[in-house]
């Protein structure tokens, strides 16, 4: 499936400015992703990653992205809302995939986690629409991702907005606009374990 193509088809179809909650991982991959979809929609970006190895990184990430969204003009309003940190949340959920391989069961694992709590917060709090940053890295499956928003989208009755921000050099221009405005660009997804598969 062309993730883009069924993004573009929501987007045509769209008779109002919806309520989007975008889940983020961090400032640079939410560059793009602001960029492109703050011209459709009203954005509340949801920064929620217990899987952050300290809580020092996690401030930094939230605070970028919160710099980013003030000092970047868009067309219509976006704010930032965080859950507090907390990282236990990540490794009871990791117990046991300690040693699986980066993109592996415990990734997927964290994919769903994250955006679990991203679903129950838009619903509790009358978005009509979720979706995530996470497609924007060259590092992770959008497939895999998206299967994984079709599945909560059933369980919580509840619009995910299917993307592939990878498309029409997504990446490329997150990277342009980080530079732009001097993000913070960390190299490792968040967590002990794929910081120590880099070694």
């Amino acid at each position: 499936m062309n993730y883009q193509v069924v993004l573009d088809e929501t987007i045509k179809n769209l008779n109002k400015i919806p309520k989007l909650l975008l889940h983020a991982c961090c400032a640079p991959c939410s560059s793009y992703v602001l960029e492109y979809l703050s011209n459709y929609f009203e954005i509340t970006v949801f920064f929620y990653n217990p899987n952050m190895d300290n809580v020092d990184e996690y401030n930094k990430r939230l605070m970028e992205l919160e710099r980013f969204v003030k000092e970047f003009k868009t067309r219509y309003p976006v704010k930032v809302v965080s859950k507090e940190y907390n990282h236990e949340e990540f490794l009871e959920m990791a117990k046991g995939l300690e040693q699986e391989p980066e993109k592996g069961s415990r990734c997927l694992k964290c994919y769903r986690l994250r955006l679990e709590e991203s679903f129950n917060y838009a619903k509790e709090n009358n978005f009509d629409y979720i979706t995530t940053t996470l497609t924007l890295s060259p590092y992770k499956n959008s497939k895999v991702i998206n299967e994984i928003g079709k599945e909560l989208e059933e369980k919580y009755q509840f619009p995910y907005l299917y993307s592939d921000f990878k498309k029409r050099d997504g990446y490329k221009r997150s990277i342009e606009l980080s530079k732009e405005y001097h993000l913070y660009r960390q190299d490792y997804c968040g967590c002990e374990f794929s910081i120590a598969r880099k070694h």
